[in-house]
């Protein structure tokens, strides 16, 4: 009973980030993970994403940001590559320490920097592919893609929606990426899949809240749901890291 409540809420939190509210997915698996090994909590979750991924790309069909699009897509699937080479090779644990330590970083450069009223940047392509890379990589080996995401696009001070949609687009490319190598690293069963479908529902809901909640929170409430977001996931994730095996 438990493993089925936490489930449903970890579906839910995937169809949330995947309307429109970045890091809260990130979530998912560290939640599973109190019940279920991690290798398993992710690819458990994978399907879910993916069924996500169609709706959240078709509520922000035209809400994007196209030069960073050109840049992120790419490097995603180049860094699940990566992730899908050297995955039996790289300790979970000195991932989770990186997200964590990249994400805390951000977030109090961001609250504790003197010009906060810097102006936006542009698109970069060498950041771009630096960070988006590293979104792809952290995805493929936990789903939790959010941090080098939003520390490369955050900066760019995007209208939120714009933000939401590029965010749902480039992890939805990456989310497709990642079927083929998880299936070759540890294929699913029937069972697997028949626990993803059941909880399809969750996700959707998630996912239709996630946008509605978008586009009715105040630009400056959203853009710190998502730094304060951001901040809790990466202390979980760095504490975890740390002090346990």
């Amino acid at each position: 009973m438990e493993l089925d409540w936490l489930l449903a809420i970890a579906a839910l939190l995937v169809g949330l980030s995947k309307g429109g509210i970045p890091a809260i997915g990130m979530v998912a698996v560290p939640l599973l993970t109190l019940v279920l090994p991690p290798v398993k909590a992710a690819v458990l979750l994978l399907p879910i994403y993916v069924v996500s991924d169609v709706v959240g790309v078709w509520l922000y069909r035209h809400r994007f940001s196209a030069a960073n699009l050109k840049i992120l897509l790419p490097a995603g699937v180049f860094g699940v590559g990566v992730g899908w080479l050297t995955a039996s090779h790289v300790p979970d644990r000195a991932i989770a320490f990186m997200i964590g330590a990249v994400g805390i970083g951000f977030c109090l450069n961001l609250w504790l920097r003197k010009d906060k009223g810097a102006s936006p940047v542009p698109a970069n392509p060498v950041k771009g592919w630096f960070w988006g890379s590293l979104a792809g990589f952290t995805s493929f080996i936990s789903h939790a893609g959010a941090p080098p995401f939003q520390v490369y696009m955050l900066p760019q001070k995007l209208p939120k929606a714009e933000f939401a949609g590029t965010a749902t687009i480039v992890f939805a490319v990456i989310n497709a990426a990642k079927i083929w190598p998880y299936q070759h690293l540890q294929p699913y069963t029937a069972e697997n899949l028949w626990s993803a479908a059941v909880l399809i529902p969750y996700a959707l809901v998630g996912t239709v809240l996630g946008a509605y909640l978008t586009r009715r929170i105040a630009d400056v409430w959203f853009f710190r749901l998502v730094q304060v977001s951001l901040f809790a996931v990466s202390v979980k994730v760095l504490v975890d890291a740390v002090f346990y095996a």
